[in-house]
């Protein structure tokens, strides 16, 4: 890292909830593991145990990393953890996608979404360890087009993933979408942990999509 990002400090209240609510995200994280594991052992292969592993690990690093970070409170510290706290992103969203991509489209196009989901995770990635405080633009960008490549595989996924299961994934989107516009007002009151509480509910649709709908084809 050539230099760290700008310390943020939030209210007392907030920061709390901030604490609070991805530190329960970060408990149900573990739980949804052992429920992952348990029924990709059910589905039986090496592609469901392998991407629901994936997904599951994904929640837990992306929770604990908020959680740590929000709990620290000297400067420096901070805002080296802020770092790893905005890379985790890229790991939950990717780590998302793979469930969808290895098991439910199969062949070249879950592959093509595969690999372009975690190319642009460790672009993002290498962007926030080596670039800190810099291309924030380009982040946010990199964001929303990590989320919403499944576009690319929607006739593919609506004819592999039962209606209800695709319900739950766009809905799971929506939260996340939400969420991020909702964080981007700077004037709403608690923005911050509005937007922890929509992550929140943007997780748990995508487990339900997963650990109900998401089937070997």
């Amino acid at each position: 890292m050539n230099k760290t990002e700008a310390v943020k400090y939030y209210s007392p209240l907030e920061e709390k909830i901030n604490i609070l609510s991805h530190g329960l995200g970060g408990i149900l994280g573990v739980v949804a593991l052992i429920l992952l594991v348990m029924r990709a052992n059910e589905l039986g292969g090496f592609w469901p145990m392998f991407s629901f592993c994936i997904f599951g690990l994904s929640l837990v690093i992306l929770y604990a990393a908020s959680t740590i970070y929000h709990s620290a409170q000297a400067p420096i510290l901070r805002s080296r953890l802020r770092v790893f706290d905005h890379a985790a992103i890229y790991v939950l969203i990717a780590g998302t996608y793979t469930p969808f991509t290895l098991v439910t489209l199969e062949g070249p196009t879950g592959w093509a979404i595969f690999y372009t989901a975690w190319g642009i995770a460790l672009a993002g990635i290498i962007l926030k360890l080596f670039f800190t405080g810099r291309f924030s633009v380009l982040s946010t960008i990199m964001y929303v087009f990590m989320g919403w490549i499944i576009v690319f595989a929607i006739k593919p996924l609506i004819n592999n993933l039962p209606s209800e299961g695709l319900t739950w994934l766009m809905e799971g989107g929506a939260a996340y979408t939400l969420g991020a516009i909702l964080y981007s007002i700077k004037k709403i009151p608690f923005n911050h942990a509005i937007f922890h509480i929509f992550v929140l509910i943007g997780s748990f649709c995508h487990f339900m999509a997963v650990y109900f709908y998401v089937v070997p084809v």
